[in-house]
């Protein structure tokens, strides 16, 4: 299959969908949208689309040669099927574990790119860890750290649901892969909480699923240590641990994400915090190289979008953008980790991680 994508599909148009959407569309794709309800105000065409309908999801594939899922995760997976059963180029925003896998699974089949994990994290941390690590002649150890929070926090947890409260459950209870003393290991999620300080602000990580991708499978035996937690103001770990574990909300994420949205709603002024240490050896002597973050609101074509948003929709818009350019491969599974950072900051979506 060529690398040339004219139209692109972008389903799921939530508040990241939508930006995926207009981002293509202002980087010179014919964009046409699905979602389960009509949504006004796009920049670009959009129908009401069941995905779980295999004969309506493949005619809205028609004429397509890429398509991007902003779905949430458990419905990722009949996108995935169909693109690679018509030759699509596939690109989501998941960061589940089993989807990732079963689209492994298709991988060396494929007559298009199989790109999942395109989002924040997993997705832009990972090309930011790995093209840390590029500079070590060894590495010993990747840490990587991200956290979308409300920039002015209230309340015990200190949070606010800008992102898929079900998929912020999915990652607080599933087993997090990392490697440990060389060898890969599931640790659990909520766990070896620590300090972290960016710009003087004191936050917590602490472990969660999903956020390597593939990146475990990348470095086995390669690193002593590798894992990913997600940050948030002091004290939200221990509130979350009583309300999933001592309550016994696990048993429900439904009803658990319900109550959170309820409990936390969005705000428009967020921040996104990004960090990421390698250690290793350079010219002989050990040495430690990281990477800060942050970033604000931003406004796009008159419309003010949030962090969380716009980090997550101009990420997976520039790696459509690279496998177009021919700058990543046209056929089979595309690691996160594998992608060039320069390259990627160079798109004109990817310089909005330098602009903002």
């Amino acid at each position: 299959m060529s690398n040339i994508i004219d139209k692109v599909l972008v389903v799921g148009l939530g508040k990241v969908g939508s930006l995926v959407g207009t981002l293509l569309n202002r980087s010179g794709f014919e964009v046409h949208g699905g979602d389960a309800r009509p949504v006004e105000g796009l920049t670009f065409t959009s129908e009401v689309l069941d995905v779980s309908d295999a004969a309506a999801l493949g005619k809205a594939l028609e004429g397509c040669q890429g398509v991007v899922s902003c779905l949430p995760y458990r419905f990722n997976l009949p996108v995935a099927q169909a693109a690679f059963d018509r030759g699509v180029h596939y690109f989501d925003l998941t960061e589940d574990v089993p989807t990732t896998n079963a689209i492994l699974e298709m991988a060396p089949e494929a007559k298009s790119a199989l790109a999942p994990q395109c989002g924040l994290a997993p997705g832009f941390i990972g090309i930011v860890g790995a093209d840390l690590a590029s500079r070590f002649e060894s590495v010993r150890s990747i840490e990587l750290r991200v956290g979308a929070l409300p920039e002015h926090p209230s309340g015990e947890l200190g949070y606010s649901f800008t992102w898929s409260s079900a998929g912020v459950i999915n990652e607080y209870l599933n087993d997090c892969e990392v490697i440990a003393r060389g060898e890969r290991a599931l640790v659990p999620s909520l766990e070896a909480v620590e300090k972290v300080f960016i710009a003087g602000m004191e936050l917590e990580a602490f472990t969660t699923s999903g956020g390597l991708g593939t990146m475990c499978e990348t470095w086995q035996g390669k690193v002593e240590t590798l894992n990913y937690k997600t940050m948030r103001y002091p004290g939200h770990c221990h509130q979350m641990r009583f309300f999933l574990n001592e309550l016994g909300m696990h048993r429900d994420r439904e009803e658990a994400a319900r109550i959170l949205t309820e409990a936390c709603p969005a705000v428009r002024e967020d921040v996104v915090y990004v960090h990421a240490a390698v250690e290793g050896s350079i010219n002989g002597n050990l040495q430690r190289e990281e990477f800060t973050g942050q970033y604000r609101p931003i406004v796009i074509d008159g419309v003010e979008w949030r962090a969380i948003s716009w980090t997550t929709a101009c990420s997976v818009a520039a790696v459509v953008e690279m496998v177009n350019k021919g700058q990543l491969p046209d056929q089979g599974f595309i690691k996160q980790e594998e992608i060039p950072l320069a390259p990627y900051l160079a798109t004109a979506n990817g310089s909005l991680y330098q602009s903002s």
